[in-house]
């Protein structure tokens, strides 16, 4: 049985992520949950009323500790991760750990991600792992024993302790409800892309640090090819050959968040900017993949989120 503090009594965890007619890798991540040696106490499905049968077989499932909340539209990653997560609050839950449905825990991660609980002070986060590869999935800043910060990745670069100071996390961040009250809800508006940077950043506003726990892991497939330019202190990831619905919303985000986050045009036009070459140098090139980049550009200073419907090609 895993220890608690003796100041603490054991938190009411419920893990939440979004589902859309991904039936099998949903009920396979289902399955990793439902085997934690720390058992879940909820767990809430945000379906963005997928056509797939997933709510069935949901339901086949007979677990008691699962709810499903039914979005009644797509809303994207964002949307039913927000829904999800509310609904799980108002189930009595203490935290809230994000997690994407192919992001599957191994037996042991909750168990060591709430070892020793401190009551919710901190955002602590689970890593993510390529099971092909055995690295991170994402290249993971963290605090080195001599204070210094460094992008580790992979486990054989950890620093040390079995908890790390970490700069911000989405995917396995456990967020406590004082987290929660403190920042807000996650923004549903952005659909997908961009709320794996928007609601960490307003947490470490709100005074919550991070802190990667070495133990508590998902296994994750990454992003294949990245692209990597570091200007100005920031580092910018790009992800080639993403479909046209994808680089909207990636661009979009990215360039309402500079202006919405940062409160800066410039940053918010170099963006834009460096997908642009990103595009150019990388591709795809094309007159519609420039269009949609023009856009995604306008409707990011606009201001205008939400889900765009895109022409089938």
């Amino acid at each position: 049985m895993t220890m608690m503090s003796a100041s603490f009594p054991p938190p009411v965890i419920a893990a939440v992520f979004s589902s859309f007619n991904r039936k099998q890798v949903a009920l396979q991540c289902l399955d990793r949950l439902r085997h934690q040696t720390r058992p879940l106490d909820l767990v809430v499905a945000g379906d963005n009323a997928s056509t797939d049968g997933s709510r069935e077989a949901f339901a086949a499932l007979e677990w008691p500790a699962l709810h499903v909340v039914n979005t009644g539209d797509n809303l994207g990653n964002a949307g039913a991760v927000q829904a999800a997560m509310e609904k799980a609050f108002e189930l009595g839950a203490d935290a809230v750990w994000i997690l994407d449905d192919d992001s599957w825990p191994r037996p042991d991660a909750l168990a060591a991600l709430v070892a020793d609980w401190h009551g919710g002070a901190t955002v602590r986060h689970s890593l993510q792992i390529d099971p092909r590869s055995g690295a991170y999935s994402w290249p993971l800043p963290v605090k080195m024993p001599d204070g210094a910060w460094k992008t580790i990745t992979s486990p054989a670069e950890w620093p040390g302790p079995a908890i790390v100071a970490s700069r911000v996390s989405w995917t396995g961040a456990l967020v406590p409800r004082a987290a929660r009250e403190a920042a807000g809800p996650i923004l549903g508006d952005l659909f997908i892309r961009g709320e794996d940077e928007e609601y960490p950043h307003r947490l470490a506003a709100a005074g919550f640090s991070f802190e990667a726990v070495r133990d508590s892991v998902l296994d994750h497939p990454s992003a294949t090819g990245l692209r990597h330019w570091r200007l100005m202190g920031k580092e910018f990831w790009f992800e080639p050959g993403l479909g046209g619905w994808k680089l909207y919303y990636e661009v979009r985000n990215n360039v309402w968040l500079q202006l919405n986050r940062e409160h800066s045009a410039p940053r918010a036009v170099l963006i834009a900017l460096l997908h642009a070459a990103a595009l150019l140098t990388h591709g795809p090139r094309s007159a519609a993949t420039a269009g949609i980049w023009w856009s995604a550009v306008c409707d990011g200073f606009a201001g205008k989120l939400g889900r765009r419907d895109f022409p089938p090609p």
